[in-house]
Order: C-alpha cells, then structure tokens, then sequence
C-alpha cells in the first residue's frame, strides 16, 4: 500500500477520535444538540471512510483457488508453499500504528455512543419490586398518629403508612378491623395494598356488610376475608396483604413488606 493511501486512513481514524472526544467534552461541558450531533456524525463518517480505506487498499484482492490433488505432497513442495504462505503474511501485515489508531477509533466511537446513557434518567432500583414497609414499622395514619389496637371499631377501616413514610403513595394500605370469630387476623385486624392491581386507582372503598374492598375506578370487587382475592371487575389478581402484628405497645406494627409488588400487573410481574 502507498504510503499516500496509509496516510489517508491514518488521516480519517484521527479525525474519528477527535470527533468522538470533542462529543463527549460538549455533552459534558456544555451540551448542545447541534455541536453533539456535528460531531458523532463527523465521527461515523470518518471511521466509515477509514473502515472502507482498510478494506479496499490493504486487504488484499484475491481469488485462491486451491486444488485437491495427491496427498500427502512431497516435502519439498511443502516447505516451498510454507515459504510462499509467510511472505504473503508478511506483505499483507498491517502496519502497527495504523492498527493502534484503529483501536482507539473504535474506542473512542463507542465511548461516545455510551456515555449518553445516562441522560436516560436515574438508574432503576428495587422501589417498583418493594415499598417502605419493614418488620417492626409502625402502622400510622394520614396524619402520622400511630395505630393502636384499640384504634379502630369492627367493621371500620383506615388509610395507613409506614411510620416516617406517609407520602409514600406505593406503600399506602387499608387497615381493617374484623370482627373477632373471622381467624387469620392479627387481633381482628387486616391490611391490604391500597393501590389497585388492575390500574393502579386507590382502593377506598370498604363495604362491611360484605367484607370487599371496592375500586371506584373501575368497580374491581376484593374480598377481604379471602386474601383480597377478586370477586369482580377487570383486576386480574389479588390485592396484596400486608403482614401485620400487634407490638407489645399495643401499637400495630407490619412484619415485612408485602409479599409481591403492589399496583397494576402489567410490568410489575414481567
């Protein structure tokens, strides 16, 4: 290859680097739209040009044609083709610093497509799998006033957060109080998510007569003696219950988080 051609793809790969550099220093320093697309796109164009260089005028233009013929071939005529296979490899060797650029081209290319990940937003966390609740936390109400045992009459309910966290809307439940020959209660009292898992509405709604749960949103029916089971309405599966217990304080306290994400089921269970 002339150097003239070398030059020319050495030429190009800078100008890729320079360009995939310049992009990151003004999405960081100063980001502009403009200036950050003139220079990803002065990037690709030049590692494009120096991709097709590299592959018109050093990989070599051949047309091999090896013929079957008798085996084993005579040891001379093998060392002659070993002979002729190192000076081809020799003569199509790239040269190194062409081969250096080349990397940090490619590197610095794709450093530039990757960094702009993190105008995506914050990493996602665990906050759509789990909510605020912890064993021992106390149940409290809107106003922050702790639940007591003796808090509430049967056949009454109450909005309820975790203890330091009441605007905390995916950790919001409804507190409800049984009346004492209902088993499966903690002293006579339940819990169950306060989002709805058809879409996400709160479920305010109790009915006593009937022990449900009631969205008014779109009139998704759950019982409330049957682990929230739905009875009716467009919401395909269960309110999750909260586990709850009465702490030696008489103070009603959750003894974990709800077992399952909380709200609609649409991404929440994959």
């Amino acid at each position: 290859m002339s150097p003239r051609k070398e030059l020319g793809i050495a030429g190009a790969l800078l100008i890729a680097v320079v360009a995939s550099v310049l992009f990151i220093v003004v999405y960081f320093t100063a980001p502009d739209r403009l200036y950050e697309g003139l220079a990803i796109a002065i990037a690709a164009a030049a590692l494009s040009l120096a991709l097709a260089g590299w592959a018109f005028w050093i990989l070599p233009f051949e047309h091999v044609v090896d013929a079957i013929e008798t085996y084993p071939s005579p040891p001379g005529e093998r060392a002659a083709e070993q002979t002729l296979a190192v000076a081809d490899l020799r003569k199509i060797a790239r040269p190194r610093f062409l081969v250096a650029m080349l990397v940090g081209a490619l590197g610095s290319f794709a450093a530039a497509l990757i960094v702009p990940i993190r105008s995506l937003g914050p990493a996602p966390d665990d906050q759509l799998f789990h909510t605020r609740w912890r064993p021992g936390k106390r149940l409290v109400r809107e106003d922050g006033t702790p639940v007591h045992v003796d808090g509430l009459n049967v056949d009454s309910s109450v909005a309820i957060f975790p203890d330091g966290a009441i605007d905390d809307a995916q950790s919001q439940a409804t507190l409800i109080r049984l009346p004492p020959d209902i088993g499966g209660t903690a002293a006579g009292y339940v819990a169950y998510s306060r989002l709805c898992t058809h879409a996400g509405c709160p479920v305010a709604l109790y009915r006593a007569a009937a022990r449900e749960l009631l969205c008014p949103c779109h009139q998704s029916v759950f019982d409330v003696v049957n682990e929230g089971a739905v009875l009716s309405g467009p919401a395909d599966h269960a309110l999750p219950r909260l586990p709850i217990e009465v702490g030696p304080d008489g103070i009603l306290r959750a003894r974990g988080d709800f077992p399952e994400p909380v709200g609609p089921g649409f991404w929440e269970r994959g």
